[in-house]
């Protein structure tokens, strides 16, 4: 039986880093773990795997850590750094003959039609594939691979995001407020993955300052910052965070 963990497909912000037309400090781009696709997850559970998010580099990610199969996907929220890799989904769709679940809020679920009116049109000459999306409602527990997610909200902004804990690890992508609700279910974890975009403040992320905070009063054994902006210059960074808190990485993989 797989042991369950969680990949960290992408870490990076929405630009990804190196960010198109941006030059480097020599050596910046030397340290790998500076290369940073956009957010993304993968759960990998006893009996199979969930997708949080689809990146526009989501082949890229999946093919890189030679994940070849998602019982559903969980769209945390329909920025387009999160759902413009969902045509690869494509690919799923023509092996298995049938629709990919996508759990996400309702009204997420009218987004996703917007953008890939094509997945949900009958009528295609034939021989052309297309993606096929199931759309359901995010439950408040849901069960996926052997693992059990427990569901709620965060705010980006004004935007509505989608967390989960599984266990004793928690996931909050895109998020600079958690309301009194969600952070009661963050208490006791093992491992909490968590936004900090950047240094300077910005309206709807925390930043580094305000997630070090966050992380310590949440308290839990190790934070894992993510969805980060070539501010971070990954090793010197990690050297000087406080104890407990590490930058994540494309690629790292926690047990759940």
């Amino acid at each position: 039986m797989t042991r369950p963990e969680a990949v960290i497909l992408g870490s990076g912000t929405s630009n990804g880093v190196p960010m198109l037309g941006y030059e480097y400090p020599p050596g910046y781009l030397d340290d790998p773990k500076n290369h940073r696709t956009r957010s993304s997850l993968a759960l990998i559970g006893p009996t199979g795997n969930l997708l949080v998010d689809c990146s526009p580099e989501l082949r890229l990610q999946a093919t890189r850590e030679n994940l070849t199969r998602f019982e559903a996907v969980l769209i945390t929220h329909t920025h387009a750094d999160h759902v413009m890799g969902m045509d690869d989904l494509r690919s799923l769709c023509v092996l298995t003959r049938r629709p990919v679940t996508v759990y996400t809020l309702p009204q997420y679920q009218g987004d996703i039609r917007r953008i890939y009116p094509y997945a949900f049109v009958d009528l295609h000459p034939e021989g052309i594939e297309v993606p096929r999306f199931d759309l359901r409602d995010v439950p408040e527990t849901l069960e996926v691979g052997g693992l059990t997610l427990r569901i709620f909200t965060v705010m980006h902004g004004t935007v509505p995001v989608v967390a989960f804990r599984v266990n004793g690890f928690a996931y909050l992508t895109d998020v600079n407020l958690i309301p009194p609700s969600a952070e009661a279910l963050l208490q006791g974890l093992d491992v909490l993955v968590m936004d900090a975009v950047r240094y300077r403040p910005h309206p709807n992320h925390f930043h580094f300052d305000q997630a070090v905070e966050v992380a310590q009063r949440l308290g839990a054994k190790t934070t894992y910052f993510t969805h980060l902006s070539h501010d971070y210059d990954h090793t010197k960074t990690d050297a000087t965070l406080p104890p407990g808190i590490r930058l994540a990485y494309d690629g790292l993989r926690i047990p759940v």
